[in-house]
């Protein structure tokens, strides 16, 4: 059910580029989302830029509603001590296996650690942790998938991800979950990164709002490692969903974002730190 607002704003406080004075870029994504009287940080990037980043904004976590971690990797999840000591909320909306160990293969072999850096576990043990694991509605409308169904034949984790150092458990993130709102103009859709893939998450994003249109999608689509057929169809899908706006960024990864601009031509548009993104009722 659609609850009244007047302007859904969503500012971005991380990435991986950025567009205003003094504000400083990491790999990482971090929006802060308002939804008339309810505000939520939608991740924390790796924590070396979020308190500089909302200084240089403007901006004030003091009085948050709450913050959501889209999974468990240390870019998403890495500011999160440093998000709560900026606010009085404790509430942190995450799925179970957010904390859990998450390895990435590196190329030239052996791995490397991707998951939540553990003073950040502590902080989110220590906090009012709401376990996400089916789909939630938060207090001003704004929705949480929870875990997304796997339903495409094209789409995958977008890495090389384990459970382990020696790369022999698949990690196929049950804890990837996105956000979103319904508005007068269509669904506003928040991800982080999409691990379970982009088109996965807008189907189900679909079932769970009875099919109205999907307006905007703003958030890390995670295709830096897709091949054509996954571009193709990925794009095919995009079409026919007839989406406004595109705020591809973060892992979509540059060749797939130059795709999405040539391919979708007035749909896309920028997303570096700064951008502020507005929904009017």
């Amino acid at each position: 059910m659609r609850k009244s607002m007047n302007v859904l704003t969503i500012t971005v406080l991380v990435e991986n580029t950025a567009g205003k004075n003094g504000v400083l870029a990491e790999h990482g994504l971090a929006y802060l989302i308002e939804t008339g009287s309810e505000r939520f940080l939608f991740d924390t990037g790796q924590g070396t830029v979020l308190e500089n980043n909302i200084q240089k904004l403007n901006l004030d976590l003091s009085n948050l509603s709450g913050i959501i971690l889209s999974h468990g990797h240390y870019d998403h999840t890495g500011g999160l001590r440093t998000a709560l000591s900026l606010t009085d909320a404790r509430t942190v909306y995450a799925h179970p296996a957010a904390t859990g160990s998450k390895f990435s293969a590196n190329p030239e072999g052996g791995s490397h650690s991707v998951g939540m850096p553990e003073v950040d576990r502590q902080a989110l043990l220590h906090a009012e942790w709401i376990r996400v694991e089916t789909p939630v509605e938060l207090p001003g409308g704004l929705r949480l998938t929870g875990p997304i169904p796997r339903v495409t034949d094209f789409e995958d984790t977008g890495g090389a991800f384990y459970l382990d150092a020696d790369c022999t458990i698949p990690d196929e993130l049950p804890d990837d979950q996105a956000a979103f709102i319904e508005t007068a103009k269509g669904t506003v859709v928040i991800l982080g990164c999409a691990h379970s893939g982009v088109i996965n998450t807008l189907h189900f994003i679909l079932s769970l709002t009875n099919n109205r249109p999907i307006h905007t999608v703003i958030g890390g689509m995670h295709l830096l490692h897709a091949d054509e057929n996954r571009m193709a169809r990925t794009l095919d899908e995009l079409r026919r969903m007839n989406i406004q706006r595109l705020y591809p960024c973060h892992c979509t990864g540059i060749s797939a974002v130059a795709r999405l601009w040539n391919d979708l031509p007035g749909t896309c548009h920028p997303c570096f730190i700064g951008t502020v993104i507005k929904i009017e009722e």
